[in-house]
């Protein structure tokens, strides 16, 4: 019979590579070169006060209102010193800093905006464990993460106080997954799975791997993004007996291609994790087919395979950071054929409600007959695919 978790209180919320980091002023806690590659070190010095941000970068009106807001009273703020020192600080515009520092048009609405925009509460039937297809589950075990991304589909959630999922929560979702053997994958995250302990992660981990009808655990992470520290070789020697596990990771713009990152991703490759990267498409980050075409690229070189390119969910508070799903499809149609296959996403709508992900793609159908199909190729040229003709049945004697 498998053990409880152990009783373990979640890490607080909230240097890498050999340059003195521009996000970072000389009051904001430093540390050695050790204590910068303790992950634990990372989160316990993580920006989330207003004055701790102020110290680390010039705030714009609208960072400044939206930081206010985010620790008093909104989606909480917290910027890991790793992240905090890919940010150019001299740059209100720098695609990193887009992603974590909140602005005040946080506290706007526009029109399609939702509090849940993926229907999860809708589809949780337990306590922290939300099912939107057969033969998959979510399986929710923090509300903790090193970054609160300003993006968050869970922003609703995500950072309350809760901390690690209960032990009866576990066992609900743990009973539940048993009366559903057609459910395979389970997908666990949160928050940030990665933030919690080796122990109790691994623990949590070995009881979802005792049901037999599972048969593919995926870890959902931005830990190789925003906490590569946290990727070690105790980690992986904890989690390999658990395979298969894929990583399913979340790098947005090259500018967190960063050597930390890159010795993270190696460690659990290496260890055989194959990981995925999911990135969203956001407004002033990553609209832009030349910088999407150089994160892909930056991926595939370190074993990373881009899986989707997500249209941005509608959360409340968000309509400055999304795109028209016109953009998403106008950088898809400049990356077909240019882009090697293995470097090419698929294009992803997550339908409101919860109603589930809808690939969608550049119009390659110009027209159809009966037994003949145009097409319109990458170079923009029109060609007829033929159907092979229909044959009677053989007869048979």
């Amino acid at each position: 019979m498998a053990a409880s978790l152990p009783v373990i209180a979640p890490p607080l919320p909230p240097r890498v590579d050999g340059k003195a980091p521009r996000g970072v002023d000389a009051k904001a806690p430093r540390g050695t070169a050790r204590d910068r590659r303790d992950w634990r070190w990372q989160l316990r010095h993580a920006v989330n006060s207003i004055e701790a941000l102020e110290r680390a970068l010039p705030l714009t009106p609208e960072e400044r209102e939206g930081a206010r807001r985010a620790v008093s009273e909104g989606f909480p703020l917290s910027i890991t010193p790793h992240y905090l020192s890919l940010i150019d600080r001299d740059d209100p515009a720098c695609p990193v800093r887009r992603q974590c520092v909140p602005r005040a048009e946080e506290a706007s609405e526009v029109p399609g905006d939702l509090r849940d925009p993926l229907g999860e509460e809708a589809h949780e039937p337990v306590p922290g464990l939300i099912r939107r297809y057969p033969d998959r589950a979510l399986l929710l075990v923090t509300d903790r993460c090193g970054v609160y991304c300003r993006f968050c589909t869970r922003s609703r959630l995500v950072g309350d106080g809760g901390g690690s999922i209960r032990e009866e929560q576990l066992a609900g979702a743990l009973a539940y997954l048993r009366a559903h053997p057609e459910v395979r994958d389970v997908i666990v995250s949160g928050g940030d799975p990665l933030v919690m302990s080796t122990e109790r992660l691994s623990a949590l981990l070995a009881r979802v791997r005792e049901l037999p009808s599972v048969e593919t655990i995926r870890l959902a992470t931005r830990c190789p993004v925003t906490l590569p520290q946290r990727i070690d070789r105790a980690l992986v020697k904890a989690l390999r007996p658990m395979h298969p596990i894929w990583v399913m990771t979340h790098f947005n713009h090259p500018k967190e291609l960063s050597k930390a990152s890159d010795r993270a991703l190696a460690t659990l490759v290496d260890a055989g994790f194959p990981v995925m990267n999911q990135t969203v498409l956001l407004r002033g980050v990553n609209d832009d087919a030349e910088v999407l075409e150089a994160l892909f690229r930056g991926l595939v070189r370190r074993r990373v395979r881009p899986y989707y390119l997500l249209q941005a969910d509608p959360v409340r508070g968000t309509g400055h950071l999304r795109t028209p799903i016109d953009a998403g499809l106008a950088i898809m149609a400049r990356l077909q054929g240019r882009l090697t296959g293995i470097a090419l996403p698929r294009l992803v709508v997550d339908t409101p409600g919860g109603r589930g992900k809808v690939p969608i793609a550049p119009e390659a159908i110009v027209r159809r007959a009966t037994g003949k199909t145009t097409l319109r190729t990458f170079r923009g040229e029109e060609v007829d695919y033929l159907d092979p003709p229909a044959h009677a049945a053989p007869s048979r004697r």
